[in-house]
């Protein structure tokens, strides 16, 4: 569900598109082992691996891989150290509820100047973080074009971009969620209480 094999395709299809990025950019994906025990899971873990040595196959040169496949977990901090230097934050589910990892990317860009977010529409966090640049995680072309976006992308768009991704996310704290739930628990539960005192 996350993507993955969707993502390194489209890093692949990018590379075919505009071979003028080979030897400029990497592609790092983190995927930390998790349900090592299911077997749909290890065959998926085996097909991404295959994925990444088709790519970088393809394109690495003696000095360069276009695909750092990373199958282990890092450090909190580390991660935030990651987002923070990536150019892109490419965060493609091909189906998800809030993603988080979307949010963590934004929070952690420096404003003066950030990185771009692609995001798959199918994110949760889509309906909120909507001057992302959106993308249909299973058009493998449709992300080579949006990250080659991404990388000629101006620093005044980028930083527009980032500015309006920033701000509703501040606004919708832990504490403006709770507060939201609770108020809409209560709304929910007044109908049920006046049928019962009927």
């Amino acid at each position: 569900s996350k993507g993955i094999l969707n993502r390194i395709e489209a890093v692949g299809e990018l590379l075919s598109s505009h071979a003028d990025y080979r030897n400029r950019i990497t592609f790092v994906q983190i995927a930390a082992p998790s349900r090592i025990d299911v077997k749909r899971y290890r065959s998926l873990r085996r097909e991404i691996e295959a994925m990444a040595g088709k790519v970088n196959g393809r394109h690495a040169e003696i000095d360069w891989v276009p695909v750092r496949y990373l199958n282990r977990v890092f450090p909190r901090r580390q991660l935030a150290g990651f987002y923070r230097v990536a150019g892109i934050g490419l965060v493609t589910p091909l189906r998800d509820g809030m993603n988080m990892v979307a949010k963590e990317y934004v929070a952690a860009q420096r404003a003066d100047d950030p990185g771009v977010l692609v995001l798959s529409r199918f994110a949760g966090a889509a309906a909120t973080l909507n001057t992302a640049l959106l993308v249909n995680p299973f058009d493998a072309e449709a992300i080579a074009e949006a990250l080659h976006r991404a990388l000629t992308m101006s620093a005044e768009e980028r930083m527009a971009r980032h500015a309006a991704l920033l701000g509703p996310m501040r606004a919708q704290s832990a504490a403006s969620h709770t507060a939201q739930f609770l108020s809409a628990l209560a709304s929910a539960a007044a109908p049920a209480q006046e049928v019962m005192h009927a």
